[in-house]
């Protein structure tokens, strides 16, 4: 767009605005105490609040790790910690429930009030969160008649079950705001438009149920239902998704506050596919747009901290590490620049309160793609949010003032004057992080294996003339399922051709306890086939097939109904899939829980062969290394299996599966600190294929490098807004709010090295640079004496900082790149 096309003086205030209801929904409380809302906000304790949300899962962490979490996620600009409630985790079989550990959602709890934040409580009890079986315990599965998420009375009765035990424990506790505590919302039921219609009539009724239901229960504050347009009264309908500032249609009463649960900060990895990079502008530009054009006052990112898939905790192919590309990683380190930039976002957001919360709206075109949102309080305090939506840099002009705006950026001016804050330009500092290998377990003599046996038709006890579905009969007890069967050949030895049809995850068969070949699905072609020769033996041949579930499934109507397993088997066209058949669950390993000290003599461990097989046991111990940086497992010479630590999974692998460009999805698996012991760690690993153990080692996990990437067109951070705000003088308000270099290393880490320093026109980014054809000669020399033995540091971006210009009349940039040790 031509620059004179994109120039609107806007003259005066009109056309579209927003004032708040004057009706508010009250939920309880006592004496003004709790929560209600309007269509502006949440409002606690009788005040209206601007809220930012991240979501945090206890059980994808460790109790150790919370209260840091907790304090990065404050320290970013959040305001509300946001969790599911894991149903399947907290009553494994029926009536019997589980809070310790992992599992001590009021501690949980607790660590959010003691840091000061509030806390949203996702309760469902249906959650999805690529979490095995979506958070239902599988024992439901078994019950008579039940369909579970419709209008059938099995299901309501488990789920008020569940949902009145986790809100009575909240209540016992005194947890919720209403009771002087940091529950601010709930939420019923997730996303359950996506399978509505599927349940016909009986979809709506259940709607009507739930929020009942929920409601009560009398919690004193909101109950909410995302992605539920038609949520009943009071239940408050809110938006999930990456761009709800575009897609959300908003609150279905003009007396409900705009809520967004869900804003995706990448998105959920499989076996098989890349990382989702999503970055730090784009979420950025459209919170700042659901602010502005939805009016909303509360979002939440999912994830801000992902964590880590324990266990078997993972649902259908999902990888063992969970949004690690969040603002923190999946070791609870800032990912910069998405943490600091979000920060930045926030605190803009904040000065911006008043007008938001009280203001009144109006919206004003400044051209094709452009357009002002502002809010004006009556006694004019006042805020704008210049958006452009275009594919183009550009300047407008608003109230007499031109403003450079980025291609797809939102402005955010505190006072409708001064830009405090653009959604995309980036002056926060980008780190790296780095694996540095602190343990290798590379000597044969300290391993030791166990080859899972192999069982005939004739170790089983479960028998069947049919092919068994796979989740009914393990009920959730083991990942894996056996198949045996017998065959006789009357002929001579021979080979012929075998064909298995599968709805599991992966397939190993053997024939006579040889193997004879794998096969496995997709997250998205869940059914394959195995078809290979086999040599069978004149007599009687042995066929063991084992069945692998890489987690189970999470999403979906009827899920009760979903089926996995094997389909169907073939020997030279001949079907065998209706004869008699044994079945074993789990693995011996698993039934003598050789991954525990106490289930490790059961079996008969032998020194480490030379050549490797699949199913096989292996187990060395292990010194926990010094210090207190986050350790991983490298397990890239594996191939697929699990892996415990002391006992404790640490989740599935597979390695083996590569993604297009030929790497695995995942290939260093969290070991918490608090798994470990200062000496003699058991680690034992399970291989389905053919991996090496010896080459597995512990890493570290570190922040080595901090980059900063700012130039003189970029704004100060938002932290100097006050400073400046408060001086009388225009220019020493102009100094206070220069942009600036800010570098900083993690705790107990110094710069000790600067890798580049360019003061001019320096090609490229944090990822890959060089000096430009205008380069200040001073650029190391002063980036030195200002960062070198600190733990952080700041340099101005200005010609006076670097004695001199050394190039007039050109924007200039400074980027630097720092390492941390």
């Amino acid at each position: 767009m031509a620059k004179s096309e994109s120039c609107i003086v806007i003259c005066i205030y009109s056309a579209l605005f927003f004032t708040a209801p004057l009706f508010h929904c009250v939920l309880g409380g006592n004496d003004g105490i709790g929560v209600t809302y309007d269509g502006r906000s949440l409002i606690v304790n009788g005040e209206h609040k601007l809220l930012f949300s991240g979501s945090i899962h206890y059980p994808r962490s460790t109790p150790d790790m919370w209260p840091s979490l907790i304090a990065k996620a404050k320290e970013g600009g959040i305001d509300v910690i946001q969790t599911y409630v894991f149903w399947n985790l907290h009553e494994p079989q029926q009536g019997t429930y589980e809070f310790s550990g992992r599992r001590d959602i009021v501690q949980f709890v607790k660590e959010i009030q003691a840091q000061g934040l509030y806390a949203c409580l996702r309760i469902g009890p249906f959650i999805e969160a690529e979490w095995s079986y979506g958070g239902l315990p599988f024992w439901l599965h078994d019950v008579p008649g039940i369909v579970y998420r419709s209008d059938n009375e099995p299901f309501k009765l488990h789920m008020q079950n569940f949902t009145t035990k986790i809100v009575n424990m909240m209540k016992s506790e005194g947890l919720y705001a209403s009771q002087g505590g940091p529950i601010i919302l709930s939420q019923i039921e997730n996303e359950y438009t996506l399978v509505e219609a599927a349940f016909g009539e009986k979809g709506p009724p259940y709607v009507q149920w739930a929020a009942k239901m929920a409601v009560s229960l009398q919690t004193g504050v909101p109950w909410s239902m995302c992605k539920q347009n038609d949520a009943p009264d009071p239940v408050i309908n809110t938006c999930n998704g990456m761009r709800c500032g575009e897609t959300f249609t908003g609150p279905n009463s003009p007396t409900k506050p705009s809520i967004w649960t869900e804003n995706w900060t990448s998105f959920y990895q499989t076996y098989g596919e890349e990382p989702y990079i999503r970055s730090a502008e784009e979420i950025a530009f459209h919170v700042a747009l659901f602010i502005a054009a939805k009016n909303g006052t509360y979002v939440n990112y999912y994830m801000y901290h992902g964590g880590t898939n324990f266990g078997r905790s993972a649902s259908a192919f999902m990888i063992t590490g969970y949004y690690d590309q969040g603002p923190l990683d999946e070791y609870g380190l800032t990912r910069e620049p998405k943490w600091g930039h979000l920060k930045e976002l926030h605190a803009a957001v904040k000065l911006c309160s008043t007008p938001l919360l009280t203001g009144t709206k109006f919206n004003f075109s400044l051209g094709q793609s452009l357009e002002a949102i502002v809010f004006k309080t009556e006694s004019d305090e006042c805020a704008a949010f210049l958006v452009n939506r275009g594919a183009i840099d550009t300047d407008v002009l608003f109230q007499n003032v031109t403003y450079e705006l980025p291609l797809g950026s939102i402005s955010i001016l505190p006072d409708c004057k001064n830009v405090a804050f653009n959604t995309r330009r980036v002056s926060v500092q980008r780190n790296t992080r780095s694996m540095m290998t602190v343990q290798k377990f590379d000597s044969s003599e300290e391993w030791e294996e166990f080859k899972e046996p192999i069982p005939n038709f004739e170790d089983t006890e479960l028998r069947a003339n049919k092919l068994l579905e796979h989740m009914g009969t393990t009920k959730d007890r083991s990942d894996y399922l056996w198949y045996t069967f017998r065959v006789q050949q009357d002929s001579p030895d021979s080979q012929q051709t075998f064909e298995v049809d599968s709805r599991a995850h992966a397939l190993h068969a053997f024939v006579n306890g040889d193997y004879a070949g794998s096969a496995h699905g997709t997250y998205k072609e869940k059914g394959f086939s195995l078809v290979n020769n086999i040599t069978l033996r004149n007599g009687i041949n042995n066929i063991s097939l084992l069945s692998v579930m890489v987690g189970l499934p999470d999403s979906g109507a009827f899920l009760e109904t979903r089926v996995a397993g094997l389909r169907r088997v073939g020997i030279q066209g001949e079907d065998f899939s209706e004869q008699p058949w044994g079945y074993k669950v789990g693995l011996s390993g698993e039934q003598s829980q050789i991954f525990l000290d106490t289930g490790s003599s059961n079996v008969q461990w032998s020194r480490l062969g030379n050549s490797s097989q699949p199913l096989t046991w292996y187990k060395t111990r292990f010194d926990a290394p010094p210090g207190d940086d986050p350790i991983a497992l490298n397990l890239g010479s594996m191939g697929k299996g699990a892996a415990w630590v002391n006992g404790r999974g640490i989740g599935r692998y597979w390695v083996s599966f590569l993604t297009p460009k030929g790497e695995p999805s995942q290939k260093w698996y969290n070991v918490p600190r608090s798994f470990l012991k200062p000496t003699d760690n058991q680690l034992v690993i399970l291989e389905e294929e053919t991996g090496n153990p010896v080459e597995i080692s512990l890493d570290s996990v570190l922040i080595t490098k901090t980059c900063g990437q700012v130039s003189e067109s970029h704004y100060p951070l938002v932290a100097s807004w006050m400073g400046a705000k408060k001086q009388k003088v225009r220019s020493a308000k102009n100094r206070t709010r220069r942009p600036k270099v800010q570098l900083s290393c993690p705790s107990k880490k110094k710069i000790s090295n600067i890798l580049f320093a360019s003061f001019g026109t320096p090609s490229g980014d944090c990822q890959s640079y060089a000096i430009g054809m205008c380069h200040s000669p001073n650029s190391r020399p002063i980036v030195e004496h200002a960062c070198l033995g600190r733990v952080k540091c700041s340099i101005p971006i200005s010609s006076l900082n670097f004695q001199g210009d050394p190039c007039p009349h050109v924007t200039k940039t400074l980027l630097v790149d720092a390492q941390c040790t």
